[in-house]
């Protein structure tokens, strides 16, 4: 199978994880993989950015991967580090010939076997939220093809995040809005009751129906939900706020 069909695949595959309830680290573990088989790499992991733009280790394909990365993340240092700072591809093919870029990660990743780092970063409207890592065991260069498809799966990793938080805020707007559906029909049958007590129009009791939620300072679903199963007298509020209903009682013993 050449790259160009494997890659194919890996968008098919990534594609038809999309679904409603996917899981996203499932997906990313999947995409390093798919990385690995790609560019012939020898290992891969993926760092994403939390909200206080600290990287943290996501998903990777060894145990040596996740101690380097974690290195990279703790220290502040590595080609990680560097592309989501600069939000640009680091390609190092030989880490040998990096001793004063990474001192500090240059001879932990010798030690863990790898010879070539190479890092990719996760964009989203001008926004990185980390970075896709590859590690050679073997020092070599990486072509045009390899930059350009790293950095395509990279891109493919970043629409998958973005795809997940749409579809969480969905979720949450779904949410807000079967409410709001279900909170109308509470203040629907408020006004009702509301005019037939009142004898007014369904527009004045609407009218102290909202007056009576402003003075107390409580949600309109609330206190229609109050009204509509008789813990709040339909009276109390036709009679306005709190407040009001004190003063007029205060008028009449004075009287």
């Amino acid at each position: 199978m050449t790259r160009e069909e494997c890659l194919a695949r890996t968008l098919v595959e990534l594609a038809d994880t999309l679904v409603d309830d996917f899981d996203v680290i499932e997906l990313l573990a999947l995409l390093v993989e798919r990385s690995v088989e790609l560019l012939d790499a020898s290992a891969a992991g993926l760092v994403l950015a939390d909200e206080a733009g600290v990287l943290q280790h996501m998903v990777s394909t060894s145990e040596a991967t996740e101690l380097v990365e974690q290195f990279q993340v703790q220290h502040g240092e590595g080609p990680c580090v560097d592309c989501y700072r600069a939000g640009e591809a680091v390609i190092a093919d030989d880490l040998s010939e990096a001793p004063e870029r990474w001192p500090a990660f240059l001879p932990l990743a010798i030690d863990t076997g790898f010879c070539a780092a190479h890092a990719f970063p996760l964009r989203l409207r001008g926004r990185i939220l980390g970075t896709l890592n590859l590690f050679r065991r073997e020092p070599g260069p990486f072509t045009p093809a390899d930059v350009a498809a790293g950095q395509a799966m990279a891109d493919v990793a970043a629409i998958a995040l973005c795809q997940f938080w749409a579809m969480r805020d969905a979720h949450v707007l779904t949410d807000q809005l079967q409410h709001a559906l279900e909170s109308r029909v509470v203040i629907e049958q408020a006004k009702g009751m509301l005019a037939e007590r009142g004898g007014t129009g369904v527009d004045q009791a609407f009218s102290s129906l909202r007056g009576y939620a402003r003075a107390t300072k409580r949600r309109l679903a609330d206190v229609s939900a109050e009204v509509v199963s008789g813990g709040l007298k339909p009276d109390l509020v036709l009679a306005g706020s709190p407040s009001r209903q004190a003063a007029t009682s205060e008028g009449r013993r004075a009287g």
